[in-house]
């Protein structure tokens, strides 16, 4: 049959439709086929029940790079996270099973980032899932482009994650990470974002506060060792033009406290 995908490709998929097949044709876990696998590729799973969508999925992933392995069940996706795993699609509606609490076993038991590719498109369950486990919450129909855009962030995203884990004196907030040993601020690309000596300080405060509200007098004595002259508004200008920096999520990472001062707002990554 054809399948045209968001980006208008055009192309014939064919697959059975007994029981057999499905489990047949479904997953790839045997270690002869893993053999196979491309050096350098991060690893997919593709968790869904409908054979159109599956094989849209698998198709479209592995022409962009990634070694995909489809899984039709709970019980298949289960199987195939033996093998080491860097990403999982995961529907919500499985015939065995409810998708989000698989979504807590894999992160259980496997570092691999969580999207959820489901027609559940209620506000509640979007919620729900990115409460639960995942990275992502996406609706179909599926806009393949945007899909792909967004398990290159996860993915790259989490591999930021891993370095900055094997260095205490990294911290991530939202989509950036400090390091206070090379005072330095990395954003979800991976690349520096250029701050003054004043601004890391201002903002390594805030991160350390791990998102309790800290005054403008105590902000004031950070930053007094970098500047010869700092009162109130020279901390508001500095919280200003981190602001103009730390963009990206769409929320403010850096909010005001009436009465207080500044805090960093925690927000959830989307």
């Amino acid at each position: 049959m054809n399948v045209r995908s968001q980006d208008g490709a055009l192309g014939d998929l064919s697959f059975e439709v007994g029981p057999q097949a499905h489990r047949t044709s479904n997953i790839v876990a045997d270690s002869a086929v893993q053999e196979l696998r491309v050096a350098g590729r991060e690893r997919l799973i593709v968790v869904e029940d409908d054979p159109v969508t599956r094989t849209m999925l698998v198709g479209y992933f592995s022409e962009n790079n990634f070694d995909v392995v489809g899984a039709s069940s709970c019980a298949e996706c289960r199987q195939a996270l033996r093998t080491r795993t860097d990403l999982v699609f995961l529907d919500v509606q499985l015939p065995d099973g409810d998708g989000f609490d698989l979504a807590k076993e894999i992160q259980a038991t496997s570092n691999a980032g969580i999207i959820f590719v489901t027609r559940r498109d209620t506000d509640v369950d979007r919620i729900l899932g990115l409460e639960v486990a995942g990275d992502h919450y996406v609706t179909k129909p599926i806009d393949l482009r945007d899909l792909l855009a967004r398990a290159r962030s996860v993915l790259r995203r989490r591999s930021i994650d891993r370095k900055a884990a094997r260095n205490h004196n990294s911290i991530a907030f939202g989509d950036w990470i400090i390091d206070l040993t090379r005072r330095e601020l990395l954003g979800s690309d991976g690349k520096p974002v250029a701050l003054t000596r004043a601004e890391f300080d201002l903002l390594a405060a805030l991160v350390g506060a791990d998102g309790r509200p800290l005054s403008r007098d105590y902000l004031i004595e950070v930053v007094s060792n970098r500047q010869a002259e700092v009162d109130i508004r020279t901390v508001d200008a500095l919280v200003a033009r981190l602001r103009r920096k730390l963009v990206g999520s769409g929320t403010p990472v850096i909010t005001t406290v009436t009465g207080v001062g500044y805090k960093l707002a925690l927000s959830e990554r989307l």
